[in-house]
């Protein structure tokens, strides 16, 4: 039996600071095994109690891991007050604890990594491991003859920054638009966009194909979710 202060514990389910779980305690929100619990810094063991906060029962479940296909429209984050975010794809009782790994823009789609691991996440999207991010991307406009060359080089964008080499795959022409594959190995903010932009193109549709091992699951059509097989969670960790 392991206990853990209750605080600490639904901070960790993204239930709130400590603070504001504290204060959820004192206003008598939060019940243990159906008995309401005014001290938030009570010792429980998670695997053998329930716990309601606001009559929600919890699911006090870690190592959770998830692939959605992220349909354009909805912002990656765990919460929004104006926009539908990603969680909100997931039946409620399912978003406890759970956020994205890295990001993807609105109006960007495919593969999405949720989970409430935060140790792999740090693992999959800190700048020093280099996961290599494939997208697939539907550009208008001419880009220019050596912009392969240029991704591969350190290409330096207009706001001054640099981005680390990447690979630019040309596939050929489909209803007027360049199709190709983009390999990054950083995720600068709208990275692929600019990178395209400043090689003469305009990014006019955007899908994420994998992450380091995983690979979205065509199968998954935009907007669903699936849990993750033993061995691809083996090979994100590997």
């Amino acid at each position: 039996m392991v206990l853990q202060r209750l605080d600490k514990l639904l901070g960790a389910q993204r239930i709130g600071t400590r603070r504001e779980i504290g204060t959820m305690a004192r206003r008598g929100l939060i019940a243990v095994d159906g008995v309401v619990v005014r001290d938030a810094a009570v010792k429980v063991d998670p695997a053998a109690v329930s716990i309601t906060v606001n009559g929600r029962l919890l699911r006090l479940r870690q190592g959770r891991y998830y692939m959605l296909h992220k349909p354009a429209g909805v912002v990656t984050a765990t919460q929004d007050n104006f926009q539908k975010t990603v969680l909100d794809l997931l039946p409620e009782d399912e978003r406890s604890g759970l956020f994205p790994v890295g990001r993807l823009d609105k109006d960007t789609e495919g593969l999405l990594l949720l989970t409430d691991d935060g140790d792999l996440a740090h693992a999959l999207t800190a700048p020093g491991r280099h996961v290599d991010k494939v997208y697939f991307a539907r550009v208008s406009g001419a880009l220019c003859a050596d912009a392969a060359e240029r991704f591969a080089g350190e290409m330096t964008l207009a706001d001054g920054s640099v981005c680390k080499p990447a690979r630019l795959e040309l596939l050929g022409e489909h209803d007027g638009l360049t199709e190709c594959r983009v390999t990054l190995r950083e995720g600068k903010h709208h990275q692929v966009k600019r990178m395209i932009a400043a090689c003469g193109g305009h990014v006019e549709y955007l899908k994420r194909l994998s992450m380091g091992a995983l690979q979205l699951d065509e199968r998954l059509l935009p907007g669903c979710w699936r849990e993750l097989t033993d061995d691809e969670i083996h090979l994100l960790r590997t």
